[in-house]
């Protein structure tokens, strides 16, 4: 087996790209066979209606087995990222510091008496 073969399942990224366009070519095929559908609804071969609305059907539950495979696409690569540590972990800020004591008793009794002045005032300050 050639390793330098490139396949869309070459990589976790890839397969999610290939079900990516694949689930779009069925989401527009399904439109399309929607249309037909109901341009056919009143045409006078009901069989051909009930077959369009078979495929349409079928379409449906293709649409959600290529959704639900690149949700857990997704989850792989979410998975393998955390174990390889291929993330980023970004540093958390710094927590803000309380107020001392005196500082935040005009503030509490500012907004206890419902003056608007006195809160901006020590806001500003």
């Amino acid at each position: 087996m050639n390793p330098m073969s490139e396949t869309p399942f070459d990589s976790i990224e890839d397969a999610h790209d290939y079900l990516t366009l694949l689930a779009q070519t069925v989401f527009e095929t399904k439109l399309e066979i929607e249309s037909d559908v109901q341009r056919e609804s009143s045409s006078r071969f009901p069989r051909r209606a009930e077959a369009l609305k078979l495929a349409l059907y079928t379409l449906e539950k293709l649409e959600f087995h290529m959704n639900r495979s690149r949700r857990v696409l997704n989850d792989l690569r979410t998975l393998r990222r955390l174990l390889f540590e291929e993330r980023t972990v970004s540093v958390p800020a710094a927590r803000p510091q309380p107020l001392p004591k005196s500082d935040t008793e005009p503030l509490a009794t500012a907004l206890a008496s419902g003056s608007a002045s006195q809160v901006n005032r020590h806001a500003a300050a």
